[in-house]
């Protein structure tokens, strides 16, 4: 069984942790270099974001990339930003977990219900969402499973639509609730720096 393997990565990670605007913010630091910051509201302990980060070839940090929450503007500020910036009206597509399930949600989506199919493809390990109408198309992974070595099951697959955003939800499996669990009660053992330290950071 490959489950507790993710798990003690983790565990051998160096990590730092800070409380702050009512979140745990966790930084992990791996032995192979890698960076992974998350954010947990501190009353739920539920995932509010996910970020890794890993070194470019020439050895410089790179750019964090988002797993979990909201997708991080591109260049805020600059000058790039007001010169291309992508249209209000495309979907948007961004995990937002709940305790007890993996949720999607592809924000700019005005077709109805009907018109929608989300499908698991076994074999390339990822879903699938389609429409009839081929506007839309996307293919998207669980990492979770992956790190977990888990299969997908498309029984515990759903959709809904409303407000113009299609809302996809994967719920947990038994191996990853227990697996978060443990997990939780080890962060709340870190000693956490509160947000006046400013010795601990997670960007």
């Amino acid at each position: 069984m490959a489950v507790p393997s993710w798990l003690e990565r983790l565990r051998a990670a160096r990590k730092t942790a800070l409380v702050q605007d009512g979140k745990r913010k966790i930084h992990y630091l791996f032995e192979d270099g890698k960076e992974m910051a998350e954010e947990y509201d501190i009353k739920t302990g539920q995932l509010m974001s996910r970020k890794w980060r890993e070194k470019n070839t020439l050895g410089g940090t790179g750019k964090w990339q988002v797993e979990v929450g909201e997708p991080t503007s591109p260049l805020l500020g600059a000058l790039e930003s007001e010169l291309i910036t992508e249209s209000s009206s495309n979907p948007i597509f961004m995990r937002k977990d709940t305790l007890t399930s993996f949720q999607w949600r592809i924000r700019n989506l005005p077709y109805p219900k009907e018109v929608y199919s989300v499908s698991v493809e076994e074999e390339q390990r990822c879903c699938v969402i389609r429409t009839t109408n081929k506007k839309y198309y996307k293919k998207f992974s669980i990492p979770d499973l992956d790190r977990y070595h888990l299969p997908l099951d498309a029984a515990a697959l759903s959709f809904t639509h409303a407000n113009n955003t299609l809302i996809i939800t994967y719920q947990k499996p038994k191996e990853i609730l227990a697996a978060e669990e443990q997990l939780q009660k080890e962060l709340k053992k870190i000693k956490a720096a509160n947000s006046g330290d400013g010795d601990c950071k997670t960007q």
